[in-house]
C-alpha cells in the first residue's frame, strides 16, 4: 500500500497496544514502525532497478522481520524513554512487533506481491485491494486524529481509534467478497461461453472496489476482461494473446529473465517487432476497459549483441552480459483524462 496508509495502519495498531500508557509517543512510534519494512527501497542505490523491484518486499516484509527487529526497536525505545516505568521492554517488544507485522500482511493484499513467507520466492498476492484506495485510508486517518486530540485515558481516544481500525477491517473483508463476486460473474461468463481456463486472476482497479479486472489464463494464451458490481449484463472478453512462452527458453537460464519471470508472478506474454524481442510483463492488468482492451502496458526488450550476448535496454549500450530496463512504462504515453472517463464510464456498469 502507499506510504501514508502503512502510517496510518502502524500508528493506530501501536495506539490500540500502547496508547493508554505512553499517549501519543505510540502514534508517532508506530507511524515509523510502520514505515520501515519499505526501507527496502534504499537497495535502489546498490543494485540495478530489476533487481531492487525483485528484492522489494522481501525479507523487511516478511514473517521473520519483526521478530528479528522489533525486539531491537524496543530495546532502543526502552532506553529513551527510560522515565516511563510503568512500561515494561514486552510492552515496548509488543507495540513494535505489531506495527511492523501489519505492514506486510495489508501489502500482500495487494497486486504486487509480499515474500510473507521469505527465503522462499513465493509471493503472496491476492489482490483485493488497489495500492492506493481512499476508501480504506481516509476514514482510518480521520479516526486516527481524532485519537490523537484526546487524553490518552479517555474513553472517547480509545473509541475514536478502534472505530478505525474495525471500518478498514470490515472494508478489507468487504473488498474480499467484492472479488468473490466479480470471480464468480466471470467464471459464469466462461462457462456460459464454452471457454475452457487454466486460472482466473482477478484484481481492483484504480482507487476502488467496484471495478475489477480479470486475467483469463487459457493453454496457451491470455484474455482479458472487467467486470463492476454494477454490471447488468455478462463481461465480455478480450480476443486471445498468445503466451509465446517458447520464445523465451533460449534465454530462460539467465539471471535477468528469471527476475523478470519473478516480478510478472510468472503472469507475462512475449511478442517479436522489428526483429526484437519483448517481455510483456501482465501485473499492471491491461489498457482499455472494453473487448478491444490490450495487455501491451508494461515492457523489456531483449536484444542479442554482435557476440551472442543479450541485454535489455533502449540503447546499445552494453553494460554486463544481461541488462534489463523498462522499454515502454505504464507512465508513457497515457491520455490520463480520456483513460478516466472510460474507466468511470466501465465503472457504473454495462
Amino acid at each position: 500500500m502507499d506510504s501514508l496508509t502503512q502510517i496510518v495502519l502502524g500508528a493506530s495498531v501501536a495506539e490500540a497496544a500502547l496508547g493508554k500508557k505512553i499517549g501519543n509517543k505510540a502514534i508517532f512510534l508506530g507511524a515509523i514502525a510502520g514505515t520501515i519494512p519499505d526501507l527496502d527501497i534504499v537497495m535502489r542505490f546498490f543494485v540495478d532497478d530489476l533487481t531492487a523491484s525483485v528484492m522489494h518486499r522481501g525479507f523487511s516484509h516478511s514473517l521473520i522481520f519483526p521478530f528479528v527487529v522489533a525486539p531491537i526497536l524496543g530495546v532502543l525505545a526502552k532506553k529513551i524513554y527510560s522515565n516511563l516505568e510503568d512500561v515494561s521492554q514486552f510492552d515496548w517488544n509488543k507495540m513494535f512487533f505489531l506495527a511492523l507485522l501489519t505492514h506486510p500482511l495489508l501489502d500482500a493484499q495487494t497486486t504486487w506481491g509480499t515474500q510473507l513467507f521469505w527465503p522462499f520466492e513465493w509471493r503472496v498476492a491476492i489482490e483485493n485491494i488497489f495500492i492506493i484506495d481512499p476508501i480504506y485510508t481516509v476514514p482510518f486517518l480521520i479516526f486516527l486524529i481524532l485519537t490523537a486530540f484526546q487524553n490518552r485515558l479517555s474513553k472517547k481516544r480509545k473509541l475514536y481509534n478502534y472505530l478505525g481500525l474495525i471500518i478498514s477491517s470490515t472494508y478489507l473483508l468487504a473488498t474480499l467478497a467484492f472479488k468473490g463476486i466479480a470471480h464468480y460473474k466471470i467464471a459464469q461468463a466462461l462457462e456460459k461461453n464454452k471457454i475452457e481456463y487454466k486460472d482466473i486472476n482477478t484484481r481492483a482497479t484504480y482507487f476502488n472496489s467496484i471495478l475489477w479486472s480479470a486475467q483469463i489464463e487459457l493453454e496457451d494464451s491470455y484474455m482479458f476482461t472487467y467486470y463492476s458490481l454494477f454490471d447488468k449484463s455478462m463481461p465480455v472478453f478480450t480476443k486471445k494473446f498468445p503466451k509465446n512462452h517458447h520464445m523465451l527458453l533460449p534465454f530462460i537460464d539467465e539471471k535477468k529473465i528469471r527476475q523478470l519471470i519473478i516480478l510478472s508472478n510468472e503472469h507475462y506474454l512475449m511478442t517479436r517487432e522489428n526483429n526484437e524481442l519483448i517481455f510483456w510483463n501482465l501485473k499492471l492488468g491491461q489498457k482499455g476497459f472494453d473487448e478491444k482492451a490490450s495487455p501491451y502496458i508494461w515492457s523489456y526488450i531483449i536484444k542479442n549483441t554482435s557476440k551472442g550476448e543479450i541485454f535489455l535496454n533502449e540503447t546499445n549500450e552494453k553494460m554486463d552480459a544481461l541488462k534489463i530496463q523498462e522499454k515502454r512504462s505504464f507512465r508513457k504515453n497515457r491520455k490520463y483524462s480520456e483513460e478516466l472517463r472510460s474507466f468511470y464510464e466501465r465503472l457504473k456498469g454495462i
